[in-house]
């Protein structure tokens, strides 16, 4: 349970910061932790354990650059 929770909010938090460098492409709270859910996915596969930095804020990294990715790719889509 304490992973779930933990899970949401890395993801809300890199969600949030995905959408302020792409300012204004961000998809509310909701849209924004899946966003970031699915950027953590996607960081933590292209990056694994390649941060020196551990922990949270290593977490929060992943996903952060792996949400930028998503919202890259999804604004080539549309």
């Amino acid at each position: 349970m304490a992973a779930l929770i933990g899970m949401i909010v890395i993801g809300a938090i890199a969600g949030w910061l995905a959408g302020q460098v792409f300012r204004g492409k961000g998809f509310g709270l909701l849209g924004n932790i899946a966003v970031g859910i699915v950027g953590a996915l996607i960081g933590g596969f292209l990056f694994g354990n390649v941060f020196i930095v551990g922990g949270v804020v290593g977490k929060i990294i992943c996903a952060t650059i792996g949400a930028v990715i998503l919202l890259f790719v999804i604004s080539l889509v549309t």
